[in-house]
């Protein structure tokens, strides 16, 4: 019996689709953006908003459970230094969908996953000046 399975499959095996899903959600930390099908971006929405929430809780256990998942440190690295604390004092509700138009070659309905702040990048890091390069000038 399938009670309380309310997974979508998305014609996939399980391997399969939770790679898929954990690319799909690293493409949304690294670029905030992400343009794929409406039923990939419900799923992929569940997965964000649950590491997410492990983000804003940050221990190194959550950091651990988010990277298996993640499969990429650098994501999340990201998700927990630039993305959870914006969302602090939210709730949930991290992310939004907005619905697009067909596609040409075989009319499945597109639509963008996105986040529903705006955060700042990370400045980049500058070199420390030492002393010869203020001789230099």
């Amino acid at each position: 019996m399938r009670h309380l399975k309310r997974t979508n499959k998305l014609g996939r095996k399980g391997d399969h689709r939770n790679a898929m899903l954990a690319n799909l959600v690293c493409s949304l930390i690294k670029h905030k953006r992400v343009t794929t099908t409406v039923p990939k971006a419900k799923a992929a929405r569940s997965v964000a908003e649950k590491l997410v929430t492990l983000g804003k809780r940050g221990t190194l256990h959550d950091r651990r459970l988010a990277a298996a998942r993640l499969h990429q440190e650098d994501a999340v690295r990201t998700l927990f230094a630039d993305i959870a604390p914006t969302f602090k004092d939210r709730p949930g509700g991290y992310t939004r969908i907005i619905r697009l138009n067909q596609r040409q070659g075989d009319a499945a309905q597109l639509a963008i996953l996105e986040w529903v702040e705006e955060f700042a990048a990370p400045e980049p890091k500058k070199k420390k000046t030492g002393a010869k390069e203020e001789e230099k000038k």
